[in-house]
């Protein structure tokens, strides 16, 4: 992984409760891996909806509308 300029601003604002993730604070390793896994990305959910780790764009879309 490559470092990030900006990893420590964004992390500031990085809700990611998962902890040994090696791309916290790392926005576009972040997207790219969960875009690969048909995903979003924790900042994308409220706290309590992030913790239950469920990413898919469905609960996102379920807990949107």
């Amino acid at each position: 992984m490559k470092d990030c300029p900006n990893q420590k601003q964004n992390l500031a604002n990085c809700n990611c409760s998962y902890e040994p993730c090696a791309r916290k604070g790392v926005c576009c390793e972040c997207i790219s891996y969960h875009r690969r896994n048909n995903e979003l990305p924790a900042c994308f959910f409220s706290d309590d909806i992030e913790k239950t780790y469920d990413r898919s764009i469905k609960n996102f879309i379920r807990n949107n509308k």
